[in-house]
């Protein structure tokens, strides 16, 4: 745990300098489960034509040891019609592993369901779609590049915007040589503290907090539990 401290008020301090305004929040945690430090940098645009959405993971151990990334599009030109909460969804997921070598090139199409509280303190969206994953083979040798994934997002903002509590839950097929499954399962729920609602600190946008991972089958056979604790910068 130690030595990673150096990386939290390095990283802390680096937010102020390095990452543009545009990004919406940047994140860092303490994977107790994997003994390493994960930094997280989001940002989420809506637009007249929808929506974009992406994050970028990356993992220290101390050293750079993995980055993690998607990006996805909601193309909803009928925001004004009476099926404004229906979009099309498409999305790009990749990355690399020192250990794990390269995650799969993932391409996805398919529906959004999405809504939202009159405030916007409480959002959501489910989403269903095709997976096409042109590396992946499956335990008997041949390609299985044709797959599903659905996904489900929420935030809830509550307590007098004192706390948020937000994640994403992901169940899709994919071919693991390793597995005994070809389903897998994530979801990442958060809980932060926003400290912003201390009087004086209105400007400072910083919340402390954390999150657990829950999983099965996805980094080994079976369910697995893996608790972080992490800060959270928001640009406002």
């Amino acid at each position: 745990m130690k030595r990673f401290v150096p990386i939290f008020v390095a990283f802390v301090l680096a937010i102020f300098v390095v990452v543009p305004a545009k990004a919406q929040d940047v994140q860092l945690f303490y994977d107790a489960g994997r003994n390493c430090a994960t930094s997280t940098v989001e940002m989420f645009r809506p637009d007249g034509g929808g929506s974009t959405y992406f994050f970028v993971d990356m993992d220290y151990s101390p050293r750079v040891v993995g980055a993690y990334w998607e990006i996805s599009r909601e193309l909803n030109f009928w925001q004004d019609s009476k099926v404004n909460w229906m979009s099309v969804h498409l999305e790009y997921d990749g990355g690399l592993n020192t250990s794990a070598l390269s995650f799969n090139n993932s391409w996805l199409a398919g529906l959004t369901y999405s809504g939202h509280s009159k405030d916007y303190s409480k959002t959501w969206s489910l989403s269903a779609m095709y997976k096409l994953i042109p590396g992946t083979v499956g335990l008997n040798g041949r390609r299985d590049v044709h797959n599903f994934q659905l996904t489900g997002v929420w935030n809830i903002n509550f307590a007098k915007g004192w706390l948020d509590f937000n994640g994403f839950a992901d169940f899709w097929r994919e071919a693991r040589p390793w597995q005994n499954s070809s389903y897998i399962f994530v979801s990442e729920p958060q809980l932060w503290v926003n400290l912003d609602k201390i009087r004086g600190m209105e400007r400072v946008h910083l919340s402390v907090g954390g999150e657990i991972e829950l999983s099965c089958n996805f980094t080994k056979r079976g369910f697995d539990v893996m608790p972080a604790v992490g800060l959270k910068w928001t640009f406002k």
